[in-house]
């Protein structure tokens, strides 16, 4: 099992800003980080790849469509535009070494639309990931699809249908996300959730139900762990956490406290938790 953290937690994209940081997680002990990518910089990732690699830190990648390039659009125009995107993403990932590109890629976050997804939209998004997937594998990176909560999409919210799509898909780099935050809100049984679908879990993000310091809300780490090891899960758990600082992210998270004092304590707490969650789990 690797642990990274999601640099969210500072930017909202990456700058040369991030080489301290990178150097404070390293020194910590994290595995890897996990780099937002919402646009698409080649040489600012081309200068942060030689710290990756002078660090022996490895790396994934989040990244979720704008709606001008929404994959499950009626509009065949803005489906195109959705490939591009994708298609940026995956060369950006390759470019960072990353190991997962992971996120709600197949409809815009904030998106809702007053209604159920339609046999369309899911046809339409099944047939741009199977594309999106060909180009991921010549570069070995695996798309991890994260199902979201109800009130951040319409589209897919549970990881059964998260692991449904994939299976759709078929593609061997077509995998799913698990992510506690939005498993706490949607599953019924979130132990049972992932043992159904364990087969398609290729990326974890470990989130408290308030985006503050794992272990410190209410979410039940001790049942997810004691999963993760009942279906040989042996990849990335990365910790994602949010503050106010960032005015864009609070207002996209609606976090308006403060959940936690210093990024760098989250950080150190964070590996602390999840080295101490997962040496106990059974």
């Amino acid at each position: 099992m690797k642990i990274g953290l999601n640099l969210l937690l500072w930017n909202a994209a990456i700058t040369d800003e991030h080489i301290e940081i990178l150097e404070k997680l390293a020194e910590l002990g994290y595995d890897g980080v996990e780099f937002p990518i919402f646009s698409f910089d080649k040489a600012q990732c081309k200068r942060l790849r030689k710290h990756l690699d002078r660090l022996k830190l490895k790396c994934t990648i989040t990244s979720c469509v704008p709606p001008e390039a929404n994959p499950i659009s009626q509009d065949a125009a803005v489906r195109r535009q959705a490939l591009s995107f994708m298609k940026k993403t995956v060369e950006t990932a390759d470019i960072l070494g990353a190991e997962v590109i992971a996120g709600p890629f197949t409809s815009p976050v904030g998106l809702l639309v007053g209604r159920r997804r339609t046999d369309d939209e899911w046809k339409w998004g099944v047939d741009m990931m199977k594309k999106v997937a060909a180009m991921a594998e010549k570069t070995g990176a695996i798309l991890a699809l994260e199902a979201i909560n109800r009130f951040e999409t319409y589209f897919i919210n549970t990881i059964g249908d998260a692991a449904q799509f994939a299976k759709e898909v078929d593609h061997p780099n077509f995998k799913i996300m698990f992510d506690t935050f939005h498993a706490n809100i949607e599953e019924e049984n979130v132990s049972k959730a992932m043992e159904e679908v364990g087969n398609y879990i290729a990326h974890v993000h470990i989130s408290e139900n308030h985006r503050g310091v794992p272990g410190s809300g209410h979410i039940r780490f001790g049942e997810v762990f004691n999963t993760l090891k009942k279906i040989k899960y042996n990849n990335w758990c990365t910790v994602e956490a949010f503050s106010s600082a960032l005015p864009e992210l609070a207002a996209a998270t609606c976090i308006w406290r403060d959940l936690f004092d210093t990024n760098d304590n989250l950080a150190k707490n964070s590996l602390s938790f999840i080295q101490k969650q997962w040496a106990k789990a059974k």
